[in-house]
């Protein structure tokens, strides 16, 4: 699969404008192996043995601690793949216990999204810090109920935008918010892949994903126009289409919309299950700038004027995962919490209504 056709998975003004700081020193200080802190993967799916396992063996302030899993053939083969002890392996069932494991300080849910609410709130339940994948939940209403269990609890959350830490990404910030080209007047941008995966996964149910491509692709591209705009949409239009009828049965294939911003900028976005898409791209008054591919795993890369960007490329999920143990150390607020998930669940629960209402909608 090409780089920019990923599987898986408002910000904060303020933190993304400094965001082109992070670009100029170190994003984390090495600490000691005795004060790293210890992550749990909470589900053992693709993006979790993909990505995550493996950009924990490269990060500097955590590290692999322990599993949760309702597998226990997993349990036992990663067990042993990461050294990881029996007392640190949980299921489903018995996972309220990790809350007595001071060996794990955070754990990453990379669960089917209907499971997201129930296991963010467990584990803030049992003292843990929690970052979970995006999409944060199955709509805005969900993700209110994670950000007020964490906060009750004094847990830190934060949700898996591994981009908001990836140098390409952060330029695009720095010249849309900082109109370092001028205003931005236009966007345009799509995220999406071909899906030939298994018919019965559960991607492909609306109780167990939400939705279709926009839940899962989508996301991106709606990030990607409030993050280069620093701003954060006041309505939306959208239609669709299926071309797939039969294998989409209960999720969306392919979605396109239209975002209006208030400082009065046109965006377009798009996002499918049936089309290989990864790009953004800006137009300002004095110039242009993109990414493409803009939202992949394996590396992006950009251009500004048609003249290329010449970043290099980071582990991104690494970079995301050691900023989040620098923040627990320091009891400090994510640049991506709660809240940055519930921003980008009020734009797709407008474009759902939208879909129905065949309307501009209000985010």
């Amino acid at each position: 699969m090409k780089s920019n056709n990923i599987t898986r998975r408002g910000f904060i003004q303020k933190s993304a404008l400094g965001a082109g700081a992070v670009m100029l020193s170190p994003v984390l200080t090495a600490l000691a192996v005795d004060k790293r802190m210890g992550i749990a993967l909470v589900g053992l799916g693709g993006y979790a043995g993909g990505q995550l396992a493996p950009a924990l063996q490269q990060t500097k302030n955590c590290y692999l601690a322990g599993l949760v899993t309702g597998t226990p053939s997993k349990a036992e083969a990663w067990g042993k793949k990461y050294n990881i002890p029996q007392k640190n392996i949980y299921n489903y069932q018995n996972f309220d216990e990790i809350a007595k494991n001071p060996d794990i300080d955070i754990v990453y849910i990379v669960l089917p999204v209907s499971m997201h609410k129930e296991f963010t709130i467990r584990a803030a339940q049992a003292g843990k810090h929690v970052i979970c994948e995006k999409p944060m939940a199955l709509n805005a209403a969900e993700c209110r109920e994670m950000i007020a269990a964490c906060k009750k609890a004094n847990r830190l959350l934060s949700i898996g935008y591994r981009l908001h830490f990836e140098p390409h990404t952060l330029e695009v910030m720095r010249l849309g918010q900082k109109k370092v080209l001028g205003k931005v007047t236009e966007i345009d941008n799509g995220n999406g892949f071909t899906y030939r995966g298994d018919p019965n996964a559960w991607r492909l149910k609306k109780a167990l994903a939400g939705g279709g491509g926009l839940m899962d692709m989508g996301i991106y591209a709606i990030q990607g126009a409030r993050y280069t705009l620093g701003e954060e949409p006041i309505a939306v239009k959208a239609t669709q289409e299926k071309t797939r009828p039969d294998f989409f049965k209960e999720v969306d294939e392919t979605i396109y919309w239209e975002l209006k911003f208030p400082g009065g900028a046109k965006s377009t976005g798009k996002s499918s299950y049936n089309n290989d898409w990864g790009y953004l791209h800006a137009k300002a008054e004095h110039g242009t700038f993109e990414l493409e591919p803009a939202y992949g795993y394996g590396g992006l890369d950009g251009k500004v004027n048609d003249k290329p960007m010449n970043i290099l490329n980071i582990n991104q999920q690494a970079a995301q995962m050691d900023d989040f143990a620098t923040c627990v150390r320091l009891k400090k607020q994510s640049r991506v919490p709660g809240e940055e998930g519930l921003k980008d669940m009020k734009v797709v629960d407008a474009i759902y209504r939208s879909l129905d209402s065949g309307k501009w909608e209000n985010v």
